[in-house]
């Protein structure tokens, strides 16, 4: 019990989980004054799940990661450098290849409406998959690393 204390106040947990949570509040709180959520299940959902958004809970998450951890264990340290090119590749992924993913998705459900109006054919559209911008990606570096600052100093 004492190692999950330990782990719950570590600077670079709490910087890392509450920029997620942060991200991901603010991100469903700017979907609620949208309208895009209307029902509990659905906010629920925003607030714990969904990627996509402003800001990038992606990217708030492993800047959080890399700073804290080059704030308390160094820059030259090997914990850092792994982070540090851990959280490169995931904002690269979370902007890159899941949004690439997402435009063809969408073709896809295209394509497949098409058909199913031409041919009366069934089909069940593809889960559509949205990266996020460079916007929503450097909104949520600054989130991380000023939450990180926070904990850490």
């Amino acid at each position: 019990m004492d190692n999950l204390y330990t782990l719950l106040n570590s600077s670079v947990f709490l910087s890392g989980f509450f920029s997620w949570f942060l991200a991901q509040l603010i991100k469903t709180i700017v979907e609620v004054s949208r309208g895009r959520n209307s029902s509990s299940r659905d906010i629920l959902e925003s607030l714990v799940w969904r990627t996509g958004g402003m800001p990038s809970s992606h990217s708030a998450l492993v800047t959080a990661l890399a700073t804290s951890l080059g704030f308390i264990e160094g820059l030259d340290s090997s914990i850092f450098v792994f982070s540090l090119f851990y959280g490169i590749l995931t904002i690269r992924d979370a902007m890159g290849v899941r949004r690439a993913a997402g435009n063809q998705a969408q073709a896809l459900n295209q394509i497949s409406e098409e058909l199913h109006q031409k041919f009366d054919t069934k089909f069940k559209p593809v889960k559509e998959v949205h990266g996020h911008t460079p916007a929503e990606v450097f909104i949520g570096c600054l989130l991380g690393f000023f939450i990180a600052l926070a904990f850490c100093i």
